[in-house]
């Protein structure tokens, strides 16, 4: 979730950029997913981050981003509004060699993704006085950029009964970490065969 820090850095949990550390750029809207979070996160997921494309819409640190592309997500698409957060950002593409990597400099709620860029799994992580997420997820269905079966990452402060998901969408896990809510939610129409995470709050 997006708070105030001092400039620091973050860690990469696992993949092949293991226990490398990411910038994080002064702001007073982000601090990075904690680490506890981002591993719970990505056991839900399993090896279902392989050859994805993933977008983490609210970047800040790009730890969630980052983490996909370490896991073995073929693209992953990093949106952020900030420039000094940008620069941190593209510093960490550049350092870790991260060609499946790509920063667009953007308001969350404005970008687009080209006509013919759909993706697999999406992270929205706004900060806590934001849009929320399932507005943003909405957004993304009203401009076709999600393939059938997709799955989001949704973080909020909120309950899970307040979450208004866009029609076709149903909550696969929800936990909580201190004053953080956290959910991983699926379209309905999910590819046979693909493997998910089974409804739960664990």
């Amino acid at each position: 979730m997006k708070h105030a820090v001092s400039r620091g850095a973050v860690r990469i949990i696992a993949g092949r950029w293991r226990r490398r550390r990411l910038p994080v750029a002064a702001s007073g809207e982000i601090r990075p997913t904690p680490d506890r979070v981002r591993e719970t996160l990505f056991n839900w997921l399993g090896t279902g981050v392989e050859g994805t494309r993933c977008l983490d819409l609210f970047a800040g640190t790009g730890a969630l981003g980052f983490e996909a592309a370490s896991r073995g997500a073929k693209a992953v698409v990093l949106v952020e509004r900030d420039r000094d957060v940008v620069a941190a950002l593209e510093f960490a593409v550049r350092t870790l060699g991260a060609d499946n990597v790509t920063i667009e400099r953007a308001d969350a709620l404005q970008w687009a993704p080209p006509a013919d860029m759909r993706f697999d799994i999406v992270f929205l992580d706004p900060p806590w006085f934001g849009p929320a997420p399932e507005e943003a997820l909405a957004r993304l269905e009203d401009a076709d950029a999600l393939v059938p079966g997709c799955v989001a990452y949704l973080e909020t402060k909120r309950d899970p009964a307040d979450i208004k998901l866009p029609p076709g969408w149903r909550l696969l896990r929800t936990r909580r970490a201190g004053r953080v809510r956290y959910h991983l939610a699926s379209r309905n129409d999910q590819p046979a065969g693909r493997r998910r995470a089974a409804h739960g709050d664990d």
